[in-house]
Parts: C-alpha cells; structure tokens; sequence
C-alpha cells in the first residue's frame, strides 16, 4: 500500500484542491457573522455593555480552542476524513440558529456550534493538506489553505454587509450559509480521503525527535514552539478584538452598514489574498523572521488606527493588518511541523490552535472590559502593544529551524537567524 502512496503537491494535487475549496466553505461559515452579528445585538435586542455583545465571540473562541485540542489528538485514532464530515454536520444549524433566534442566548448557542464545527473542519483541513505535501511544500500548502478560508470569509462578511443594508439585518444574510454547510458536507462525506497512509510513508523518514511532553513544550518550553504558539495567541487575540469592536467602531463614527461591510472585509481579504505568496516564502526564508515583521506590522497597524477617521485611512491600516496577519498565519503552522515529529504533529497542531484560538475569548473579553470602562478606542491601544510586544519574544527568543537567507529587503531592520 505504501509503495502507491507518494507525498508531494503535485502528486496529490486533485485531493489537495479539493481540500482546498472545501476550507473556503469552513471560511465562508464564519463571514456570515463577520460584519453584522455586532449590530444585531444593539438593534435586535438591546444589548449595550460591550461585553454581552462580545459574549458571542467568547463563546466561539473557548468552544473552538478546546475542539481543536481534541481533534488534535483524536485525528490519528478516529481519521481526519470523519472528523471534517462530524465537523460539517454540527456547522448545519448554524444559519437557521441566527435566522429564527429569538434572544441573544440562541446566538450564544449558534457559536457554541460553529466553533465545534470550525475546530473540527479548519484543523482537519489543515492537518490532511500538511499530511499529503510533505516537508517541502508546506508552507505554500498551509498560504493556499488559509488563502481559501481568509478570502471565502472577506467574501461572505462584504455579501452579509451588502444584503443587509438593503434587505435588514436578517434572514436574507444569513440563507448564504445554508448553502455552504450543504456543499461542504456534500464534498466532505463523498469526495474527501482520509491521509493517515501518508503519515505513515513520512514517518518512515523523519529525522525530528519526539517531543518528551507535547502538551507543555509545545505551550512553552521549546523555545521555538513556544514563541510560536504565544504569537498565534496574541494574533487571535487581536483578531477577536477587531470582529467585534470594529463594526461598533466605525458606526460610532459614523459610516453606514455598506461602508462598513467594505473596511471589515479588507482585513481578511488581504489577509487572504496575501497568504498566496506568503506562504511559499515560509519555504524559503527564515521562519522567525516572517513571525517578527508580521506581528509587528500587525502592533503598528492597531496602533495607527487610534488617529485616523477618515474611510480611505481605516481601509488603508485594515490592508496594513491583514498584510501583518497574512506572513504570519501559514508561517505558525509550518513552523510547527519543522519541529514536531510526524506521529505528534496533529496533537502539538491541535495544542497550538488551542492556545491561538483561546486568543479569540480572550481578546473578546479583555476588549469589552476596557472598551466598557475607558471607551472604544482604549482596547486598541492595549492590544496593539500586546501585538509588538509578541513580535520582540519571536526576535529575541525563537531561533531558525536551519539557516535560510533573509530577504534583501528586511536585512536593514533585521538581524539575521541565528
């Protein structure tokens, strides 16, 4: 059986595809509530505190956080394949959760189920597409993946927005995701293959170490490990604060729900659009450097938005952001294989996601208690120096996984890997 199997992209490139537009889908499913979710509850039902509004995305990040812990560890006994179609059938009543809820508790229960499906899905996803390239093409594997989802988000959020704001704040938004659960539990249950022969051919092969204990060196006691996974935290943390604070920001001053729709989908279509290139360079330059500059960008861009109001500078520091965030996010994943062993990659990818997406409630919560208190500008400032201060643990306490030329164009401003 193992002589028919062969790892690369493109020897597995129609299950690579297909994998592929099926992590669009699991992207789509979260853009529904990109854009308006935050409106709903002020308009719907009346919601005021900042963080009962921001109570949804909490719920969405500790429920996706721990599921992708246990799909970490569940890959390798239950199949990758099994878990992504699990995954899609908890994503199905998500949209009619948001078309018919009736109080704020049923949007609560409608990201419980999302972030189940999502730690199910997006780490399936990623953990067959690492499975099927193999060492070199990871990093161009994990930019395509989070290409797909990122921009099928920024696509969903602008559509969302552009319904909403001619037709109401529901149900019409939200039939786009009937479909997409439908579709992508179509392509999942009939068309998907589960990847374990080829974890098995690469482990044959791998000359990385086993990790003595998974769970803490992978938190923080590899130093390479854990910059990573601190990073993917602050970058999620950062994350959650944007999809819930921007809209009320930029309706506070004073851009209607179109406008809005426009600045929110820029970030994650950049986001997105970028990882198409910055993914391959995680293939060839050093991976610490990649990880410094993102986040960095990332701090400056929070930061700036303190001083801007107009349309044109908020679109211009939201394309800033999702630059930032796009050399990062296929980055922390194929950092993370460099220095797992094939056996404990799914479970060290799912321990990392855990903690990345933890940053969501985190971040949800630490905006809405500063937001509440010292207003809408204050969570930014916070979470913007907590963004740097990331990029500075990344310089000074990751190291390359093995020497690798740093771009020309960074070597002003970068000290090269060591």
């Amino acid at each position: 059986m193992s002589a028919e199997i062969k790892l690369g992209l493109k020897e597995n490139w129609k299950q690579f595809t297909l994998l592929v537009i099926v992590n669009a889908f699991v992207g789509g499913m979260i853009g529904l509530e990109r854009t308006i979710i935050p409106q709903i509850a002020e308009a719907e039902f009346g919601l005021e505190a900042k963080t009962a509004i921001l109570s949804f995305i909490v719920m969405f990040g500790i429920t996706k956080a721990f599921t992708n812990y246990y799909t970490g560890m569940l890959a390798n006994r239950f199949g990758r394949r099994n878990l992504l179609v699990v995954g899609w059938l908890l994503a199905l009543p998500v949209p009619l959760f948001l078309i018919y809820a009736q109080n704020w508790n049923l949007i609560i229960l409608a990201n419980i189920f999302l972030g189940i499906s999502q730690g199910l899905t997006w780490s399936s996803t990623v953990v067959m597409k690492i499975d099927l390239v193999g060492e070199k093409d990871r990093g161009f594997a994990m930019g395509l993946n989070e290409f797909a989802g990122y921009i099928a988000l920024a696509v969903i959020a602008f559509a969302t927005g552009w319904i909403a704001s001619r037709y109401g704040l529901r149900p019409y938004p939200f039939y786009i995701g009937i479909g997409l659960g439908f579709f992508g539990l179509l392509l999942s249950l009939f068309f998907v293959k589960d990847t374990h022969q080829h974890v098995k051919l690469e482990a044959t092969s791998s000359k990385i170490p086993l990790l003595k204990n998974v769970f803490w060196d992978t938190t923080w006691k590899h130093k390479n490990l854990g910059s990573i996974t601190q990073a993917g935290l602050i970058n999620n943390l950062n994350d959650g604060m944007v999809w819930g604070l921007f809209p009320l920001l930029l309706v506070s001053k004073g851009f209607d729900l179109h406008q809005t729709g426009i600045i929110v989908a820029t970030y994650p279509a950049v986001w997105g659009l970028g990882q198409l290139s910055s993914g391959k360079l995680a293939d060839k330059y050093c991976k610490k450097t990649l990880l410094f500059l993102g986040m960095f960008v990332q701090g400056v861009a929070l930061l700036a938005m303190i001083a801007v109001n107009s349309f044109i500078w908020f679109i211009v520091l939201s394309a800033l952001l999702g630059i930032g965030t796009a050399i990062v996010y296929p980055t922390f994943l194929a950092a993370i294989a460099d220095y797992t062993h094939p056996e404990q990659r799914p479970k060290s990818i799912g321990i990392f996601r855990l903690w990345r997406d933890l940053g969501y409630a985190i971040g949800a919560i630490l905006t809405g208690l500063i937001a509440d208190r010292l207003g809408l500008l204050a969570p930014i400032l916070v979470i913007g120096l907590l963004t740097v201060a990331s990029s500075l643990i990344v310089k000074f306490r990751m190291s390359c996984a093995e020497q690798k030329a740093v771009p020309p164009n960074l070597k002003f401003q970068l000290s090269p890997c060591h």
